[in-house]
């Protein structure tokens, strides 16, 4: 099977994206998948989630090999990659990646950076997840421009039918001119508190709204104190809440995009034929 990369983006802040690259990241590996992780966020919050309390002191960063690619040096084997202890690796990121998103206004083929770093990779995984930074500037740029598909968290609470809007023109601007194959796997609703809103109703509005041009997924993630809990202690929700309902829901999530994956296998290799 091909590397398949999924950039895990929305510009809204606090949505999700973050847990949820690293859970379905390490769901993902628990089914056998070879899965990397890149933190493209300068606030590192994957990074700090997975066990790195203090990004900033890390001396190898996805600063450094995309510094590398930038003046054309050489990146040693596995530069930058941290190995996490639930079967992951992980490209961290710190403060330096904002400064690293300022000097990319004037490299040449800026948008592609990203992209060249991960194909010198990409052969050693199954799976490669970004968590984007909330916002649509040069990085996320980067990331949409690097990406096979885009997974997006949104909150459940209300609809931000606007901002959904601001991601899908991106998303299309990027296609038309870096990326004409990126696919959208399909909206995930997040935090999902039963008693107050009812998920059903909100899944059902996007769907009217995007009227079946973009698929929600049948996993929702359920809104979890514990959830929250796991980026102190650097763990996934599998390993802190096993038996919980968000640990169930990134489950079921895992087995909904490798189901993505193995029909979009079958209706290539249905066309070669």
């Amino acid at each position: 099977m091909s590397c398949n990369i999924i950039a895990i983006a929305n510009q809204k802040g606090g949505v999700g994206k973050t847990t949820t690259c690293a859970n379905l990241g390490i769901g993902l590996a628990q089914e056998g998948q070879k899965v990397l992780l890149v933190d493209c966020d300068p606030q590192g919050s994957l990074t700090i989630s997975l066990g790195n309390p203090m990004p900033d002191q890390l001396p190898e960063t996805i600063s450094t090999v995309l510094t590398k690619v930038i003046n054309d040096a050489s990146i040693k084997a596995r530069e930058g990659l941290l190995e996490h202890s639930e079967g992951v690796d992980l490209l961290p990121a710190n403060i330096e990646l904002a400064g690293l998103e300022v000097s990319l206004v004037n490299t040449m083929s800026r948008e592609r950076i990203l992209k060249e770093y991960l194909d010198s990779v990409k052969s050693k995984y199954d799976y490669i997840l970004l968590d984007c930074m909330p916002s649509l500037g040069m990085l996320t740029i980067n990331t949409l421009t690097a990406a096979d598909s885009v997974l997006i968290p949104v909150q459940a609470q209300y609809l931000p039918a606007k901002g959904l809007e601001q991601l899908l023109q991106t998303i299309n601007k990027v296609r038309k001119q870096l990326n004409p194959k990126l696919k959208i796997d399909g909206i995930l609703l997040t935090m999902v508190d039963s008693r107050t809103n009812d998920a059903k109703e909100i899944s059902q509005l996007l769907r009217e709204t995007y009227g079946g041009k973009l698929k929600v997924f049948d996993s929702v993630i359920p809104h979890s104190v514990r959830a929250a809990e796991i980026a102190s202690y650097g763990k996934s929700i599998y390993a802190h809440d096993p038996k919980g309902k968000v640990a169930s829901a990134y489950h079921a999530l895992t087995k909904e995009v490798l189901k993505l994956e193995t029909k979009r296998q079958k209706s290539k290799s249905d066309l070669i034929r």
